[in-house]
């Protein structure tokens, strides 16, 4: 397992939409975006590239719009009616374009879509990191479940304040105040 690198890194919001974030419990809901607002400035900040997934917004509402007014410019927002969205052709299309091979995910719920995202995305030979406080699932036991079997399968579990650490990589990075700054 490496470490987390800038220049290898996409990051992918799965699924944080408006009626599907209203079922969370509302602290829960709350720190998810929260941290990926946190994640959205960084990847802005660092160039990194993101991905946007929303698993059939007529019935689960568009992505929160709190998170929506964040995103960095030519964010593409993907729809999709597959649980793993890397099954999905726009996803699989832009990751491979990027030729980066490190993957960061947050997203809801963690025991559905981020857990077969990441299944997937590990048997297509990318490296997966979970932000486990940027993701969330109805259940808290849902959850530590879908995490332990996505640590099982080889994906890195990881943090927020960590990762945004490890792209900064040196305290004498031109970045590092303004991010340093958004851990709360």
């Amino acid at each position: 397992m490496s470490i987390a690198d800038s220049h290898n890194s996409t990051l992918m919001v799965i699924d944080i939409q408006e009626r599907l974030a209203s079922a969370m419990p509302q602290g829960v809901r709350d720190r998810v975006i929260e941290q990926v607002s946190v994640l959205l400035a960084a990847a802005e900040r660092l160039s990194i590239p993101v991905l946007v997934t929303e698993q059939y917004p007529r019935g689960l509402g568009p992505t929160e719009p709190a998170l929506l007014k964040k995103l960095p410019a030519n964010t593409p927002v993907i729809e999709k009616t597959k649980f793993s969205s890397a099954k999905v052709e726009p996803v699989t299309e832009a990751l491979q374009k990027s030729e980066r091979k490190q993957v960061f995910l947050a997203g809801m719920e963690t025991h559905i879509c981020v857990l077969q995202t990441t299944l997937d995305l590990l048997k297509q030979g990318y490296e997966v990191f979970v932000i486990e406080d940027a993701v969330s699932s109805r259940a808290k036991g849902n959850q530590f479940n879908a995490l332990q079997r996505m640590r099982l399968a080889g994906a890195v579990i990881t943090n927020v304040e960590s990762l945004l650490f490890e792209w900064l990589g040196d305290a004498t990075h031109p970045e590092f105040k303004t991010l340093s700054k958004l851990i709360v």
